[in-house]
């Protein structure tokens, strides 16, 4: 993602996203949300700017920053309420970890290991700590 800003929205700073990537734009746009919470520009609890305002600092459509939310729901990091209201709910920790889990899951796929796979290292890694 291409940083030409800093565009600001309320508390969070962002940058463009790069039409020329080959990186979806919904994931363009979660990962700049993910990355203002990690750099601690919202925290748990705290709301961040509605869809359609996140969508006109970002350059993209609505639809494409409510996918980026789904997201980041998902991946418990953020709550979407009624109405407009967006809730941070993970912390720069969750964010770290989420990269981290992405990261892996990459590297894995691009060595050709299934997910089961990735979770049954995972498992056996996990008792090893447990001796």
């Amino acid at each position: 993602m291409t940083r030409p800003g800093p565009y600001r929205n309320g508390d969070l700073s962002f940058g463009r996203v790069d039409r020329g990537s080959s990186e979806l734009l919904h994931e363009q746009v979660a990962a700049a949300i993910r990355r203002a919470i990690a750099d601690g520009e919202a925290g748990p609890g705290q709301r961040i700017p509605k869809a359609q305002d996140l969508a006109a600092v970002l350059g993209v459509n609505t639809n494409t920053v409510l996918r980026a939310l789904r997201l980041l729901r998902e991946e418990g990091l953020l709550e979407l309420g009624r109405g407009r209201s967006i809730r941070v709910t993970g912390t720069p920790q969750q964010v770290a970890m989420t990269d981290k889990a992405r990261e892996l899951l990459s590297f894995a796929r691009r060595h050709g290991y299934a997910l089961d796979e990735v979770m049954s290292l995972i498992r056996n890694l996990a008792g090893e700590g447990a001796r």
